[in-house]
């Protein structure tokens, strides 16, 4: 099972990274749309999948499950179609129609949960779906992408990605949700260089660093709860945007030629908002944002 893993291993990685054109600083995109998936979660998914394997936590009778947005369910289901093992998908009404048909095909169940928590999103009773399966079914491994340290030491690969291409980078955006993916860079590039910031992206009514309460209907961008991973020594700040300026930033994106998910607008349209705040901050500076994936399972909000 490990061998094909590996095999897996060697689709992921190594995506490539754009200068878009604009005059004020130099822009750049990861475009983690070229992933086996389509998206930046391969890289989580195979790392917890190749941990849970070596520590025989994984073996041809377990199940795999996870509450997810649609990405890393989708990896996952990928992941679990090779390997030989069944994957159930604890998913929400937030879904895209697009992914869930996907993860139908794919998964040995899906679950959708259409009752909304406490806070106006989906993820709590998500997360209880998960924890009341796994008391019940000692074969189940969660692979817990909120909680979970190998979520986030995942990305090291990525961020000596953007390091090594973009000489002097300045800033990363990233936005978040699980957080894995801005803890992950963040620990590697404060490591190699503290000068270079971090800034995180966020929607509005998202929990991870507001307790305002507002739906959200854009999937794969903000959280529920706090973040298990994020401590706020690991960004230098961030920013929060509401769903209209998300659209836009997808649009913007789109007038250039990339057709990507919900999370890249926001980083993009973020990029733009923090420059209009803080001009004195960008400059000519060289700037990298994260593009997680592609647009394709978001025709029928974002694009419609």
């Amino acid at each position: 099972m490990i061998t094909k893993n590996l095999q897996l291993k060697t689709l992921i990685g190594n995506t490539p990274i754009i200068k878009l054109e604009k005059d004020e600083f130099n822009l750049y995109i990861k475009l983690e749309q070229y992933n086996l998936s389509g998206s930046v979660k391969d890289r989580a998914v195979n790392h917890i999948l190749q941990k849970g394997i070596l520590e025989n936590k994984i073996n041809s009778d377990t199940v795999i499950i996870e509450s997810s947005s649609g990405n890393f369910a989708y990896s996952a289901a990928l992941h679990c179609k090779y390997l030989g093992i069944k994957f159930i998908a604890v998913v929400d009404s937030n879904i895209n129609t697009i992914m869930y048909e996907k993860l139908k095909s794919l998964c040995y169940d899906v679950i959708k949960i259409t009752e909304k928590d406490e806070t106006g999103g989906y993820l709590l009773n998500r997360i209880k779906m998960v924890k009341s399966l796994i008391s019940q079914n000692e074969n189940y491994f969660w692979t817990n992408q909120y909680a979970n340290v190998n979520n986030y030491l995942a990305y090291s690969e990525l961020t000596n990605e953007i390091i090594e291409s973009v000489k002097d980078v300045d800033y990363i955006f990233v936005a978040v949700s699980t957080t894995g993916t801005i803890k992950g860079v963040s620990t590697i590039v404060k490591a190699i260089n503290k000068n270079i910031k971090i800034i995180a992206v966020d929607i509005r009514g998202s929990m991870i660093f507001s307790t305002e309460k507002y739906s959200r209907n854009i999937p794969g961008i903000g959280a529920s709860k706090e973040s298990d991973f994020l401590e706020l020594g690991d960004i230098d700040d961030f920013i929060i945007l509401d769903e209209k300026e998300i659209i836009e930033g997808c649009q913007s994106l789109l007038a250039k030629g990339f057709f990507l998910g919900g999370s890249s607008g926001a980083c993009y349209q973020a990029v733009i908002k923090y420059n209009e705040l803080y001009p004195e901050k960008l400059g000519s500076k060289n700037i990298v944002f994260i593009s997680p994936d592609g647009g394709g399972v978001y025709v029928n909000n974002i694009y419609k």
